[in-house]
């Protein structure tokens, strides 16, 4: 029987293309594993380049640094005997983009390979490509299998150990092949973008294939932002029957060590946080990483004392820190005197710079110049979209003066039915709950407000949503109520239900005729919008790909 063997699961934070620095991170969680003692240390699917590199797999200068940098951390490895660690990286197939720059057939393999006494080991390419959601791999990787390259089993100390990655653990052969290859446990690397009950997902389906090989399994996640998606960590280990392990923390570094002995696993057990703290913690992140990792100094938001730019501030704050973040309020002709109130006591509850600029002169200017254009014509939403594209150039122009980015507040609901100016509200650089529906933003506000003091007024929570662009308007009298509307949005848009299905629900033909027609309408705009933060299956950017001229009305 082998002796025990100790595991680390290095769930790092990489930068997509910085290869120096994640080399030099993961040579770091070498040197910390190796120092407590570990045996196999494993990283995240494509640690080495970041996840997802995109179109960078297409340049064989990018394929050919990850090699150089695989190299040296396998250098580096040398002076840590006994340690064998497992790195994601891609590698250009043979007659790849570099030598036949042929289209016709992916250019790389998705790669875990085993380094150990500054050597390279083994290789494992990849089977299993997913090309859903927000997956598109089967552009840029060919398939182990298909490049007839098999299961890969190496011995780290007496234990014999089957790599996996990621989409290769969720279907019966890759496994099956490692086990009959004469596997003892099951290492999975990976990069599973975060959205909600995915955690979950993912340890049922890895206790699936525990089970369905006999074997121990360890999963190595990645976790921080990239662009639209979040990674979450929780990297987690389960026994051969299924049951849970270990866990790491959600949404943080981490080095989460574990034994295997005599076929069972030990560690500790985090635990999982409620389905409103992963969201606010999947937002925290998206938000620090996209400004840290791409420089940015700070973040600007238009506070309008309304429910969705003071969930955006109390994020940002969350996420930057006090000093980073500055509120600007821009108030207009038809401003309510209690939406002045509440920006300011949001502004002065979070300690964040707070300025007021009036849009009335400006707004003003517009309507004179466009008098006699306009002339004998109806106010209608010309005259609000003028206001929010006044506000949106203000914002703007602070942005390119001192470097901070917009961050803009459009949720969900309003992303879905157009109920947003361009240049205006969607003027911006990030978009950070655009992939949260208007009734998840009263929840995550009420549970902000839970977690210690009562940061966004109890005010801002209970009035009528407004975009406050004319007299006395509310949401509701251009949308149906937003629990019936992101009722309507998820069946349709994330669950794929045709309109003759959700009316057979119960709902409203009216209303579902409503929404879905705007959903259709406003391709176009959202087309135009910042990136934003991805937290459910389906959200409107990478894994929402609709033609914006289309005659179905399904």
């Amino acid at each position: 029987m082998p002796s025990p063997l100790k595991i680390a699961l290095a769930q790092i934070n990489v930068v997509v293309g910085d290869l120096g620095g994640n080399a030099d991170r993961i040579i770091a969680q070498a040197r910390a594993a190796h120092v407590a003692g570990v045996d196999l240390l494993v990283t995240p699917e494509l640690a080495l380049c970041g996840y997802p590199p995109e179109d960078l797999l297409l340049r064989p200068a990018f394929l050919a640094a990850c090699e150089e940098q695989l190299a040296r951390i396998a250098a580096a490895l040398a002076a840590l005997p006994g340690l064998h660690v497992v790195v994601g990286h891609p590698r250009e197939r043979a007659g790849g983009v570099a030598r036949e720059r042929s289209w016709s057939l992916p250019p790389c393999l998705n790669m875990a390979s085993v380094l150990a006494d500054g050597q390279v080991k083994a290789s494992y390419a990849k089977r299993e490509l997913p090309n859903y959601q927000v997956f598109d791999e089967r552009r840029y990787f060919y398939s182990g299998r298909d490049a007839g390259l098999g299961a890969v089993v190496v011995d780290v100390k007496g234990t014999r150990v089957g790599l996996l990655i990621c989409e290769d653990a969720w279907f019966d052969e890759p496994a099956a092949a490692a086990q009959a290859a004469g596997a003892e446990l099951l290492c999975v690397i990976n990069a599973s973008p975060f959205h909600i009950g995915k955690v979950e997902e993912r340890e049922a389906r890895m206790a699936e294939r525990a089970r369905a090989a006999g074997l121990p399994l360890v999963y190595a996640h990645l976790v921080g932002g990239q662009d639209e998606m979040v990674f979450d960590g929780a990297s987690f280990a389960v026994q051969a029957d299924g049951s849970l392990a270990a866990r790491a923390p959600m949404f943080e570094e981490a080095l989460a060590l574990l034994t295997l002995d005599a076929g069972r696993l030990q560690g500790e057990i985090a635990p999982v946080p409620e389905m409103e703290a992963q969201v606010w913690q999947a937002l925290v992140c998206g938000v620090r990483d996209y400004l840290g990792k791409n420089g940015f100094p700070g973040a600007l938001i238009g506070l309008s004392g309304g429910i969705d730019s003071a969930l955006v501030l109390a994020v940002a704050v969350d996420a930057l820190g006090v000093d980073k973040v500055r509120a600007v309020m821009m108030p207009s002709p038809y401003t309510a005197d209690i939406s002045w109130i509440d920006a300011r006591d949001m502004a002065e509850r979070l300690s964040v710079r707070y300025d007021e600029m009036s849009i009335v002169p400006m707004f003003d200017a517009f309507n004179a110049t466009l008098a006699g254009e306009f002339k004998g014509l109806p106010l209608d939403a010309t005259e609000e979209n003028i206001q929010a594209r006044i506000r949106g150039t203000l914002l703007m122009a602070l942005s390119n003066k001192f470097g901070s980015i917009v961050l803009t507040t459009g949720n969900k609901s309003e992303m879905a039915t157009g109920y947003c100016t361009l240049y205006g509200d969607m003027a911006g650089g990030f978009a950070v709950i655009k992939d949260v529906a208007k009734t998840l933003v009263f929840r995550l506000a009420r549970w902000r407000n839970a977690q210690g003091a009562e940061i966004i007024p109890e005010r801002i929570i209970t009035r009528p949503p407004s975009a406050e662009l004319r007299p006395d308007q509310k949401d509701e009298d251009s949308l149906p109520p937003y629990p019936v509307l992101d009722a309507i949005l998820a069946r349709y848009m994330e669950q794929d239900e045709s309109i003759a299905e959700i009316i057979a629900a119960g709902f409203k033909p009216e209303d579902v005729e409503r929404v879905t027609r705007l959903i259709k309408i406003n391709e176009y705009k959202r087309r135009q919008a910042p990136v934003g933060i991805r937290i459910t299956h389906r959200g409107f950017g990478r894994d929402w790909r609709y033609p914006i001229t289309s005659k179905f009305r399904a």
